[in-house]
């Protein structure tokens, strides 16, 4: 195939991939292509009879795989955004060479001997700040890749990655399938009692794209709790999608994480580690498992108390109702009743004044424009990868080009559940490249010619991740294995979290939050009782994130050889063990659809959300009390920590901004847990 679009650097603007060329039977041909590609480019270094040096090692590694790396890029996104049969099959086939890929590389005796020799050497080598971390990091990814191993133990390393690799992306498929399959079918309004016109509406037009025309269909998204169950009155259908979350890939997945568990925990021990908790987290922020237990398990107990308190009080809601016992499909919406009643806070009443467009532009451009100076201009000429995918270029204050976003805001049937970022283009000044980033979100599309309201949940959700985007765009390094989010797990969401404290400060709230119909802003009063309202619910969300964080580490904390017969057992155990087993609160992400830790990365660093969560916390409270204003405080997190990315220790990062170490209190007093 000589006319692939990915062999050659795409000719448009920050190499915007050339979406409107690119066809599915390209993925496969450019994946080849780009593996034989940087093969050979780890040959010819280590083929160079000239002495190992930076330049002709590090810097030469840095610079391989540029094909492999665009296709790559794009790859990913498609599949997670836009998924296809196809496409599953270029993934089915793909990730297990992928993973041979990089043991080709990470275990070439050759190459790690001439990295080996430049780290003996680095104290010698005068090389800047930025080279020498990433020859370190180089030189550790080796090691942990395997490179000291002897022969046999290798080749059981590559099994075991090709294993993995392939297994985690049958997981992945399998949920896809399943949470379409569990899509939940109404036959009439009637049983939507409690959403609104527009929901119903969508409701119908989503029947209608899935093939049940007359009907009314609720499609899932990825968590256990579904954002309908906080307003449906008919306490059966409540429990009807409910029970089809929860019950999502049983059947296929259950076999599949035990395999994946024990695999893992044989890879670790392989690699010198008494777990695969244990091999991760020697590379992250929290160091040891010693660490993450701590704060773990310090946690739960408070919070399951606080939950108590609040179960407490939605009993009696629920009594009134002539319910005896709250179940699991009860708490959301006797939840938003007691919301309602105690603080006067409706969160249907809200979404009015969370119109998708007006929060984009006057809220979540808008509080970077006033944090970091930033401007955004859409470009609805440049061709995205979806026709819901929107194209903006960012400017910096004095109106210099910064990069691309992306924003593709909406659910659909070939989309995966939840929301993430991803990078297009990296920025490196290696390269002389500047980024290209992208936001995934699953809001629903509404009824032709309405506008799209947000949840409240949405609206966080949006800043959050936009604060990852930010990360990816602010990033001002050399080498592009350092840029924006390649960070350590524990330290990824701790910018994005941040950057949802913009969703509620009053001067961006106020310029926002305005009734789509009138224009009206939020009522000063209502804003009050959202700051007081904040705080209930804590209890829920921190037990159903702590059961799901422990039961993460419960898979991978097994030793080498440890026997699990069913799942569901396990999981059951590993929550009852850990304090965790609260009937009315299933973990967010039960184990058989479990994605974050069986098929995207996170395996025993689901912990991470509430690790960042303690330097997001102080960081706001640094941002609230540091007595700079906006700009300067944005412009100090900007050039100091998003910058910076991998390219220094992050937690230096950290000291660099805020001016000390890391102070739990501020989490504490969030989550309710003082």
């Amino acid at each position: 195939m000589t006319e692939n679009p990915f062999f050659e650097a795409s000719t448009l603007v920050y190499e915007l991939p050339p979406f409107a060329e690119i066809r599915e039977e390209h993925y496969l041909p450019a994946y080849e292509r780009g593996m034989a590609e940087q093969l050979a480019e780890i040959a010819a270094i280590t083929e160079s009879p000239d002495a190992p040096s930076f330049d002709n090692t590090l810097v030469a590694l840095e610079r391989s795989g540029e094909l492999l790396g665009r296709v790559r890029a794009v790859f990913d996104n498609q599949a997670a955004a836009d998924g296809t049969a196809v496409l599953e099959e270029v993934e089915a086939k793909v990730s297990p060479l992928l993973a041979a890929h990089h043991d080709a590389i990470h275990l070439d005796r050759a190459l790690f001997a001439r990295v080996e020799e430049l780290y003996g050497r680095r104290a010698e080598l005068g090389l800047d700040g930025e080279s020498l971390r990433l020859l370190e990091r180089r030189h550790a990814d080796f090691v942990r890749s395997g490179a000291r191993l002897g022969e046999a133990a290798q080749a059981r390393l590559r099994e075991l990655n090709a294993e993995l690799a392939a297994l985690g992306t049958t997981f992945q498929q399998n949920v896809n399938a399943a949470s379409r399959a569990a899509a939940l079918v109404l036959d009439s309004a009637e049983e939507l009692a409690g959403l609104t016109e527009g929901e119903i509406a969508a409701a119908a037009a989503n029947a209608e794209v899935l093939g049940h025309p007359g009907k009314y269909v609720l499609s899932l998204v990825n968590t256990s709790g579904q954002p309908e169950l906080a307003r449906l009155s008919d306490r059966s259908v409540r429990e009807r999608l409910m029970t089809a979350s929860l019950g999502r890939a049983a059947d296929t997945n259950g076999p599949l994480a035990i395999r994946m568990a024990g695999l893992r925990a044989e890879r670790a021990a392989l690699l010198g580690h008494t777990s695969h908790a244990a091999y991760v987290v020697a590379d992250e922020t929290a160091g040891t498992v010693g660490a993450v237990d701590g704060l773990l398990r310090s946690l739960v107990e408070p919070a399951v108390a606080n939950a108590r308190r609040e179960a407490a009080e939605l009993a009696e809601a629920a009594a009134a109702d002539g319910i005896t016992e709250l179940a699991a499909h009860d708490w959301a919406y006797y939840s938003e009743k007691v919301r309602q009643s105690s603080y006067q806070v409706d969160e249907a009443a809200l979404r009015p004044y969370f119109e998708l467009e007006r929060v984009l532009h006057d809220g979540v451009f808008y509080a970077a424009n006033l944090a970091y100076g930033v401007t955004f201009t859409e470009r609805p000429e440049l061709t995205a990868y979806h026709p819901q995918a929107r194209v903006f270029e960012v400017f910096e204050e004095d109106g210099t080009p910064l990069g691309l976003f992306i924003g593709d805001f909406h659910a659909r049937a070939s989309k995966r559940g939840g929301a993430w970022m991803d990078s297009l283009v990296t920025q490196s000044a290696l390269t002389g490249r500047r980024p290209v980033v992208l936001n995934n979100l699953n809001v629903a599309s509404p009824a032709p010619g309405e506008p799209a309201l947000l949840t409240w949940f949405e609206l966080r959700t949006l800043f959050h991740e936009f604060g990852h985007a930010l990360h990816g765009l602010f990033a001002d390094v050399r080498y592009p294995q350092f840029a924006g989010t390649s960070v350590p797990r524990d330290f990824v969401e701790f910018p994005s979290q941040v950057n949802e404290m913009w969703a509620t400060r009053p001067e961006v709230l106020a310029n926002y939050a305005r009734h789509h119909e009138t224009g009206e802003p939020l009522p000063a009063e209502l804003v009050e009782r959202m700051a007081a309202a904040e705080g209930f619910g804590q209890g829920f969300r921190t037990v159903e994130y702590l059961a799901a964080t422990l039961l993460d580490w419960a898979w991978h904390t097994v030793a080498q050889g440890e026997e699990i017969a069913d799942a569901q057992e396990f999981e059951a155990r590993a929550l009852a063990e850990a304090g965790l087993a609260v009937a009315a609160i299933p973990p967010r992400y039960r184990t058989t659809y479990f994605q974050h830790v069986f098929a995207s990365g996170y395996s025993a660093a689901y912990y991470a959300y509430i690790w960042s969560e303690v330097l997001d916390a102080d960081t706001v409270r640094w941002f609230e009390t540091n007595g700079l204003s906006v700009r300067e405080s944005g412009e100090v997190f900007r050039r100091e920590l998003l910058a910076r990315g991998f390219s220094r220790d992050p937690l230096e990062s950290f000291r660099a901004v805020v001016g000390r170490e890391p102070d739990t209190a501020p989490l504490l007093a969030r989550r309710g847990l003082v």
